[in-house]
């Protein structure tokens, strides 16, 4: 593994092909290495879910890297801002999957926003709010085939909505790993400006279809 400074991280994941690759290759790698201990402070390694949590929070964490690459200061060394991201990735999921109390939220600075109350509810039941829940899917999925390629679309549907693991998705898009990255990063961010041209959140998309 490539040791980097700063400027050089950022240098090589915006660049394209060989030296965004290996990048990200080497940014996996630092996750996977520092992420399981301190996952272990609020999950056992013992834990059947353990492994497949460090993998998906590896995944999600290159992904928000690549989309707040123009937000980090350099006040920090960028693996160590990395881990942070990583860190409150993790700790949304431990929420989302309720594997935590609310003293959580204490283990953690204030560098980042905390995850939205809704992700700690539980869903609301009764014909309008499943018809409101209704109406929210079939209105992202509109813009799923207005604003993606098919490719884009395949990407999101396996990872996004199937929660398929990367290298499976990868072999069944018949692509590498880190092609798949960038295809979903980019997928990600013109979801994301549609979204916000419709008054969209991010969260409502999520709380409906984590809700189905």
């Amino acid at each position: 593994m490539t040791t980097r400074a700063n400027e050089e991280w950022l240098r090589d994941l915006k660049s394209d092909g060989s030296a965004r690759e290996a990048a990200l290759e080497d940014l996996r790698a630092t996750v996977q290495k520092s992420l399981p201990y301190a996952l272990s402070r609020w999950l056992s390694p013992e834990d059947p879910l353990f492994m497949p949590l460090v993998d998906e929070v590896t995944q999600e964490t290159l992904l928000r890297v690549l989309d707040q690459l123009g937000t980090f200061e350099g006040r920090s060394m960028f693996t160590t801002w990395v881990h942070k991201i990583a860190i409150r990735i993790a700790l949304t999921e431990l929420r989302r999957k309720r594997w935590q109390d609310s003293s959580l939220d204490e283990l953690v600075d204030n560098e980042e926003s905390p995850a939205p109350a809704r992700i700690m509810a539980d869903p609301q039941t009764g014909p309008e709010r499943n018809a409101e829940r209704a109406d929210m899917i079939a209105h992202v999925r509109r813009i799923l085939e207005e604003e993606l390629t098919p490719k884009q679309r395949q990407a999101i549907t396996l990872l996004s909505l199937q929660d398929m693991p990367m290298e499976e998705a990868a072999r069944r898009m018949k692509t590498n790993r880190n092609a798949l990255y960038k295809l979903l990063h980019d997928a990600r961010l013109r979801l994301k400006r549609r979204l916000a041209t419709e008054d969209i959140s991010p969260q409502e998309v999520l709380a409906a279809f984590e809700s189905r």
